[in-house]
């Protein structure tokens, strides 16, 4: 899809194209089963898509387990038991990744410094983010970021169009 940006006349024809076969070979792989289910909107996968969408929208709002497994119409066990089968995490851990990546991005991209991106991402304590920042990314905020912003663009986001 990347390489269609360099002949723009050829994307209206390739990209929906190039995009079913990416959704062919998604559905076809070893994930595809995980990916049907969450599509089916009466699955507890879809259930737990809904959870994960609207934590996305909410991550710097205090978390409480149980109004959201309410919200998706499970059991707080049943609940735990399926966000963690398809996000390897507990809902609480998740948050803590949404917010510190998502602190991560404003330190990176919008020059905040740490104690204001974590009061924005939703932290009390910036002892405690800085913290939980250096366990997930090996360092601690503001190393980080410098070492970040030393590296090539395409390294730091992830693209490369080589």
């Amino acid at each position: 899809m990347i390489d269609l940006l360099a002949e723009p006349k050829d994307i209206p024809i390739l990209a929906p194209i190039i995009q079913r076969e990416i959704l062919y070979r998604l559905l076809v792989g070893d994930q595809g089963v995980r990916l049907r289910q969450m599509a089916s909107v009466r699955s507890q996968s879809h259930q737990i898509a809904r959870a994960i969408n609207w934590l996305k929208g909410n991550f710097t709002r205090p978390l409480r387990i149980d109004d959201l497994a309410t919200q998706v119409h499970m059991s707080t066990s049943t609940f735990h038991h399926h966000f963690r089968t398809l996000t390897a995490m507990s809902p609480l851990q998740y948050q803590k990744w949404l917010r510190l990546n998502e602190a991560r991005r404003l330190m990176l991209t919008e020059h905040a410094d740490a104690t204001t991106a974590a009061f924005n991402v939703g932290y009390e304590s910036p002892s405690q983010f800085s913290r939980e920042y250096a366990r997930l990314f090996g360092s601690p905020p503001l190393r980080d970021i410098t070492s970040l912003r030393q590296l090539p663009h395409s390294e730091r986001t992830g693209r490369n169009h080589g």
